[in-house]
């Protein structure tokens, strides 16, 4: 089963960077990275990517809840 995980780009490399948050939705990793966007002055762009590695997060009702 394919899980989620939110990259940006924060500089002038373009490079897409993440972090260790997995999601077992495109939705809610796609809600978590466009708040992070929100948050960050520097993030130029957003995206999502399918990663095989298990879902550690989720995001309800806005906020980021860590999966046991």
């Amino acid at each position: 089963m394919k899980n989620f995980a939110p990259e940006v780009i924060a500089d002038d490399s373009g490079k897409w960077t993440g972090n260790a948050l997995r999601f077992a939705t495109f939705d809610e990793a796609n809600a978590y990275v466009k708040d992070l966007y929100s948050r960050w002055t520097s993030v130029r762009e957003t995206r999502v990517v399918e990663s095989d590695e298990p879902v550690n997060y989720a995001w309800v009702d806005s906020k980021l809840v860590a999966k046991e």
